[in-house]
């Protein structure tokens, strides 16, 4: 046998066994993509569930999502509910409208505090209903750069469109220890009851060196050590307070304009 035919005939095992292998890891991957999927869906409810009030002890995270959440899809430049047969708040993809120019705005310099470069014209925001069916909470996911990474969380907001009710970090990639202290429970904690704006309704919830004293209406203590991802937190708010970001949203909820539920 020549040395031709023995080099081919490797390289015939090696493409069959390439072959193999890629249709192997490909029927895996489809297979797992439903599980992927759920999971997926389950860990946003729980981030949701988690600073809604609502207790999950014993409780399927699905079932008491079901009950208590309702999302609604809002137009950022009006601050109203969008209609469901418009846009599908069950499927509708913030990140993904936010790559689109038909659904989205390239924020300037001066109007990109977060250091998000684009802004959906539509954001997700997430209905709390207490057993009796009243509005106890909102729920506005908000998202700026830090340090190192582009940082996610909800934050709950009373009814009356200015308190804070709990804020949670779901996503980030922050230093540990310094940073990624946006995820610590107690440094959380220190919002509830902040107010989001000043009496003139000018976004005043903010991050202070220091210790911020009890009686401060808006201000929270910065995470110690971490000044560029205490920045970076203090620069989201300021964005998504703004007119580019809820105000016309909180602004109608404050008033009593809106339908909620």
């Amino acid at each position: 046998m020549s040395s031709n035919d023995s080099l081919a005939k490797t390289i015939k095992v090696v493409v069959g066994i390439s072959l193999i292998c890629s249709i192997v890891v490909s029927g895996a991957a489809i297979g797992l993509r439903g599980m992927q999927n759920n999971n997926k869906l389950l860990d946003k409810q729980k981030n949701i569930l988690a600073v809604s009030g609502v207790s999950t002890q014993g409780k399927r995270i699905s079932d008491v999502y079901k009950k208590y959440i309702e999302t609604k899809v809002v137009n950022l430049n009006t601050g109203e509910y969008v209609d469901s047969h418009q846009i599908n708040p069950a499927s509708f993809d913030q990140k993904k409208a936010a790559e689109d120019p038909t659904m989205s705005i390239r924020l300037s310099p001066e109007q990109d505090t977060a250091g998000i470069i684009r802004r959906s014209n539509y954001a997700t925001v997430y209905l709390v209903h207490d057993d009796s069916g009243k509005l106890d909470r909102v729920i506005l996911p908000i998202h700026g750069r830090g340090l190192w990474s582009m940082m996610y969380a909800f934050l709950a907001v009373a009814p009356d469109g200015n308190t804070v009710q709990g804020i949670i970090y779901y996503d980030q990639g922050e230093t540990p220890g310094l940073g990624g202290e946006v995820e610590n429970p107690n440094w959380r904690a220190k919002f509830v009851g902040k107010k989001l704006y000043d009496e003139k309704f000018q976004p005043a919830l903010t991050l202070v060196k220091g210790e911020a004293a009890p009686s401060a209406r808006s201000k929270v203590d910065a995470l110690s050590g971490a000044t560029l991802t205490s920045n970076g937190v203090r620069n989201t708010f300021k964005f998504w307070l703004g007119q580019e970001g809820y105000a016309h949203y909180l602004t109608k909820l404050r008033q009593g304009e809106l339908n909620n539920g």
